[in-house]
């Protein structure tokens, strides 16, 4: 007999029976039993449901897998939540308003209302296909006057409370269909329309705008109190918000005066060789009435999304107020009127885009910030300090703080002093603070969306809409170019509420970002007529516990949200200021590493895939196939193996049933706990075990939303007890029953129709008899989430023995080539050994093997004690807590059968007390010593 350590092959398991299912009989029976028990219903008077939501969709006429996956997360989680005994808010929802219906009744000679409704009846019976458990009861449309005549009623209260203005601003006008274009709607480098290809120009009309500026500094703050959000989408919220602190001051501007500019470094103000306006600064403009250079810039070279910075000279100068030097005056593409004031100092030799600029034209590169000084070497260790090392700029700008050089009397100041100083000493500067947000647009020159409650009359200028006066509802849909809702003069005409004068509506509808601001507090109480939602309730059931949707909606939409309740909360007397506790961002299906779309002919149809495999398997794996964070590629062979593992999982439960029904022991399949131990029957106990394992893993991933890694678990549940049934003579039907019907249990967030129909067998019912009476008496929506008698971490310690174990013998019987082994015996380790090992880690003394002989048990061990106190001491920053000696034997006798199964070998299990001195002394913690007998 020998004893080595090296790897040998993987296990071999029994090949499963694969077994098609009836998936559309088994779907349809079991939508139409929900529905008809209304099973996913919220009662009003729950007090605190678990609210679960998905982002809502466009009704674009078709699920994609976008779609499918994002609902398919919140329908598991929300299903899962049930099953642990929550109450718990899933609804649904449509974002029904927007240019693409309406260009769709346009190119289609229909109306967006019809469009969308038939769009909406569409996606919504793909829903129910899927699956879904939405309370239909709750569902909004945000298209319909009862919803949008609350986001007319916002409008006015936010107006009554100064967070609304109507004022110029810029947009994308087509002069050809007299409307104006969000940016995606102007297409190349030519800047045409994407409908009609005319040339687009850039208008100013009066908009009307939220102040969501007024709420910067808390929508920024609050960030950091966002912990059950991803940290990306927090500090792209962050970036988009964009607050800096530094430092206004004026340049003279030859010709025109004082001009303010803001900038983040004034410690470089003695680098700055430029100055440089936004296009459409007011001096920008100015010269371009009379400097066709300057013209034809603006109007047909600029681009701020460029790669490139680029600009025009315009042959002014503007002087340093710390210098006194003229500097050359720059129309340039990079400078944005809504960033800052529109015009900055440029200094080159300190920023990464002026540097580029400033290469491109021509301009002095000055460095007038070195990195901080150090001593050269140990004799110059005594000085004070060494000079600063001035940095090449040529090639690069260098952008980090350090010490002034080249600054006159403000040399040797580091950076931050310096800005103290120059804000001071410079006339007319000041500390400011600037934000890269903006107010919010609302205005759409468009047909379908919320008409703005606003009446414009001659005397009395804009005047709200009365309340009761609201909704103010659209006309009927003129095809026409241009804003339909110009073109509908009846409706346009009307009287003034304050002096009765003939007036005109506001023909601009609302951004959509508006009806998806607050919808969420609609599904409290979708049906209320005095509100748009029912404080008290709001306030019982906000935040929202867990919010899933794309990234792309990861800035406007969400940040628009926290702004709506942030001023609902100030406003209305709602309690929350956040809208969404917890957020997942849920990536991309992609195929072949491509996004799916249909432009690329690359789109795969969630109802072929229903129809051919069933609901349920596209549901599997999807979630199994990443977690719901990142993007995975669609597979159809994955699929065909998802529906495949579905057909052997219903298999094995028939199997069961029918043995069980046969043998009619009516508790097999109850999921009760089952008494099992190593010494009357070590594999039960084993399966026992992995029953518990599995519960608690994959409880515990549910929790997170590891999808994925929980839906592991259940399937390699379902393979243990394939196994167990293939190789056992007679298994033990109540350990079988118990397993099986945790894994349908565990299973059953995503895979809910089989679930229901698997579980309904495992109690003894037919489900094909009275499946809605199985709904109502209690199922698996009624079922209570199967408890494991084990924490995840004593799991995972467990399984690490048993593999490590088997392991073990592979590398043992590879290495000594041995081809049919007699026995195996595996030892495990002695007591005392457990206990040195805990002390070890406990242990913060330096000489650990001095704390280890301080112990009685352990120091009688001798020359052992000592050697493996040296062992522990070499690898004490590695070390961690096994199992106990107890747990190592039970746990290894009770997986003794894989070890045999896989050798054809009878295996023991014994105590290091109870073998031999020279085997026992290599046992140790969580690696027992292993005797192959050939």
């Amino acid at each position: 007999m020998e004893r080595y350590t090296t790897e040998t092959p993987p296990r071999v398991y029994k090949q499963m029976t694969d077994e098609g299912y009836d998936h559309a009989a088994i779907e349809r029976r079991w939508q139409d039993a929900w529905e008809a028990a209304n099973a996913y219903r919220t009662p009003d008077d729950v007090a605190d449901p678990t609210y679960v939501l998905g982002m809502y969709p466009y009704p674009s006429g078709k699920l994609h897998m976008g779609h499918v996956r994002n609902y398919t997360i919140t329908d598991a989680y929300a299903r899962y939540r049930r099953l642990r005994g929550d109450d718990v808010l899933h609804p649904m929802g449509w974002d029904a308003f927007g240019l693409p219906a309406e260009n769709a009744a346009k190119e289609r000679d229909t109306n967006p209302r019809d469009w969308t409704f038939d769009c909406i009846e569409t996606m919504k019976g793909q829903m129910k296909s899927m699956g879904f458990g939405y309370d239909w009861d709750r569902e909004i449309t945000t298209c319909t006057p009862d919803y949008y005549r609350w986001n007319q009623w916002l409008f006015t209260r936010f107006h009554e409370e100064g967070l609304v203005e109507r004022r110029d601003a810029a947009v994308n006008w087509c002069p050809s269909c007299e409307t104006v274009l969000a940016d995606e709607q102007v297409e190349g480098e030519a800047e045409l329309c994407w409908r009609c290809d005319t040339p687009v120009e850039t208008r100013d009309l009066e908009q009307w705008f939220l102040k969501i500026t007024e709420y910067a500094d808390e929508l920024l703050d609050a960030i950091d109190d966002l912990e059950g959000w991803p940290n990306s989408v927090r500090q792209m919220q962050r970036n988009w918000i964009g607050r800096q602190y530094g430092t206004e001051l004026s340049f003279e501007v030859e010709g025109h005066g004082d001009v303010e500019a803001f900038t983040t470094r004034v410690d470089t103000i003695h680098g700055a060789t430029f100055f440089a306006l936004a296009p459409d600064h007011p001096i920008s403009e100015e010269l371009a009435e009379t400097d066709a250079d300057v013209r034809r810039f603006i109007e047909e070279e600029a681009d701020p999304d460029g790669d490139e910075p680029n600009g025009v000279e315009t042959g002014l100068t503007a002087e340093n107020p710390v210098t006194g030097e003229a500097i050359p005056v720059y129309v340039a593409d990079f400078v944005l009127s809504e960033v800052g004031t529109g015009a900055l100092m440029a200094v080159p030799a300190h920023d990464e885009r002026d540097h580029a600029f400033a290469e491109k034209k021509g301009i002095e590169i000055r460095p007038v910030i070195a990195p901080e000084p150090k001593a050269a070497d140990a004799e110059e260790a005594d000085a004070e300090e060494a000079e600063p090392t001035i940095p090449d700029v040529e090639e690069a700008a260098f952008t980090d703080d350090g010490v002034l050089v080249n600054s006159g009397e403000y040399d040797g100041l580091d950076s931050e002093t310096a800005r103290e100083r120059l804000t001071e000493d410079i006339d007319g500067a000041s500390e400011a603070t600037q934000y890269q947000l903006r107010d919010w647009g609302i205005s759409r020159q468009r047909y379908w969306g919320t008409p703005i409650p606003v009446v414009h009359c001659p005397d009395c200028g804009p005047v709200m809409v009365p309340e009761d006066d609201l909704p103010v509802e659209l006309p009927e849909f003129i095809n026409t170019t241009g804003n339909p809702l110009d073109a509908a003069e009846e409706w346009k005409e009307t009287t003034c509420p304050e002096c009765g004068g003939p007036a005109e509506r506001e023909t601009d509808t609302m951004d959509t970002f508006v009806d998806s601001s607050w919808y969420p507090l609609r599904y409290v109480s979708p049906d209320l007529e005095e509100a748009p939602f029912d404080l008290e309730r709001a306030n019982d059931w906000m935040p929202v516990d867990q919010y899933v949707g794309g990234i792309e909606h990861a800035v406007m939409h969400l940040l628009y949200s926290r702004f709506f309740t942030k001023v609902l909360a100030d406003h209305e007397g709602l309690e929350h200021r956040e809208p969404f506790e917890n957020l997942l961002a849920q990536g991309m299906v992609q195929l072949e590493g491509e996004k799916m779309s249909k432009s690329k002919g690359n789109v795969v149809s969630p109802q072929r895939i229903v129809e051919e495999y069933g609901a349920d398997t596209a549901r599997l794996f999807m979630m199994q196939a990443a977690q719901p964070e990142r993007d995975f590629d669609w597979s159809e062979e994955g699929v065909r193996s998802t529906n495949r593992f579905l057909g052997r999982l219903q298999a094995l439960v028939e199997e069961h049933a029918d043995a069980i029904a046969a043998a009619d022991a009516a508790t097999a399949g109850s999921g009760a706990a089952v008494d099992v131990s190593v010494e009357d029957d070590p594999i039960a106990a084993y399966v026992t075990d992995e029953v518990d394992a599995a519960v608690a893993i994959a409880t515990a991933e549910y929790d997170d939303l590891t999808f994925n890694v929980a839906l592991r678990e259940a399937q390699e549940l379902v393979r243990t007890l394939r196994s167990y049934a293939d190789y056992v003579d007679d298994p033990d039907p109540a350990v079988l029953g118990r397993g099986l019907s945790a894994a349908v249990r565990l299973l059953a967030p995503v895979t809910p129709h089989l679930a229901e129909e698997l579980y309904a067998r495992l109690q003894g019912m037919d489900p094909t008899d009275d499946p809605e009476s199985a709904v109502t008496e209690g199922v698996v929506l009624a079922a209570a989430w199967p408890e494991a008698a084990v924490d995840r971490e004593t799991v995972r310690k467990r399984r690490r023995l048993v593999e490590n174990t088997r392991e073990d013998v592979r590398q043992i019987v590879d290495v000594a080539g041995i081809e049919d082994p007699e026995s195996i015996d595996v030892v495990v380790a002695p007591d005392w050994k457990y206990d040195a090992l805990e002390i070890a880690i406990d242990s913060d003394a330096d000489n650990l093997i001095g704390e280890l002989m301080a112990e009685d048990h352990i120091r009688e061990r001798g020359d052992a004690a000592a050697a493996y106190g040296q062992d522990l001491q070499a690898e004490r920053e590695a070390l961690s807590m096994t199992l106990r000696g107890d747990a190592e034997y039970e746990a290894l006798r009770a997986a003794a059968w894989l070890i045999e199964r896989e050798f054809d070998a009878p295996v023991t299990v014994v105590r290091a007390e109870a073998t031999a001195d020279d085997v026992a002394r290599n046992a140790e913690p969580g690696r027992p010593a292993i005797d192959i007998e050939e």
